[in-house]
């Protein structure tokens, strides 16, 4: 299995391209525009193909690439089921289990950030059947987690982003790897740190959220809030739009 993090550091976001390497299927992770010839080019030097492109949630703070890198290589693109979207996609269900190659994915659902989130557990099966990482998108960062205002209801999405991160992901195996959609300079969190994963356990034990009874989880999250920057509004409707672009009228 091979993973491979690209950044963009000016945003602070995160995708990854991972998979299997002997069987040649791939899988994108929350791909930004401004990549789609890097995955592409990485996956060329693999040797292997992408099979699958799986957007965690409809993106506020940049544009996705999901749709042109799996009209480029023929991959399914996919969104969690409900996601608020005009086009169409193979939704991503809770528990569901999908493959690339030797390599298992269990979608894990993780309303908080947004109501249609998913968060994707791996494991490498040439190595073990335990898992060894997940991709947290928006819901846990390092240090942090993610903002749950973006979309109206602020407080019950605070309160659903407590119980996923509870009950959902706290609930894995203390070595399980967390590699998340943002880190330090992304305005998705508050206080997001600039190392780029993390571990569950270790998160458990330090993210000084993540003691809090779930009232005072609420009440700390929604306090630390800045304003959500303007253009978060005109790139989530891009990226849920049919024929999305930031500028320019459908």
């Amino acid at each position: 299995m091979i993973l491979l993090r690209f950044m963009v550091p000016t945003t602070g976001c995160a995708s990854y391209l991972f998979g299997c390497t002997s069987k040649r299927e791939l899988g994108v992770v929350d791909p930004h525009a401004d990549l789609v010839n890097e995955y592409i080019d990485a996956a060329d030097s693999a040797g292997a193909r992408i099979a699958q492109v799986l957007d965690t949630h409809v993106h506020a703070d940049h544009l996705s690439s999901g749709r042109e890198l799996a009209a480029r290589t023929g991959a399914r693109l996919r969104l969690p089921e409900g996601a608020p979207v005009e086009y169409d996609f193979d939704p991503l269900r809770d528990g569901e289990q999908l493959t690339l190659g030797n390599t298992g994915v269990e979608v894990i659902s993780t309303p908080g950030h947004a109501w249609a989130h998913a968060c994707l557990l791996v494991t490498d099966t040439t190595r073990s059947q335990e898992p060894w990482l997940i991709f947290t998108g928006d819901t846990l960062f390092v240090g942090a987690v993610g903002r749950p205002d973006l979309h109206g209801e602020e407080r019950e999405l605070a309160q659903a982003l407590q119980r996923s991160i509870q009950d959902r992901l706290l609930s894995l195996p203390e070595w399980i790897e967390i590699h998340p959609g943002h880190v330090g300079g992304s305005a998705c969190g508050a206080g997001i740190s600039s190392n780029p994963s993390s571990t569950i356990g270790f998160e458990r034990r330090n993210n000084p959220l993540l003691s809090a009874d779930p009232d005072r989880f609420v009440d700390r999250v929604l306090a630390q809030l800045e304003r959500a920057p303007d253009e978060f509004a005109e790139i989530y409707e891009a990226n849920r739009r049919e024929e999305a672009a930031i500028g320019r009228k459908r």
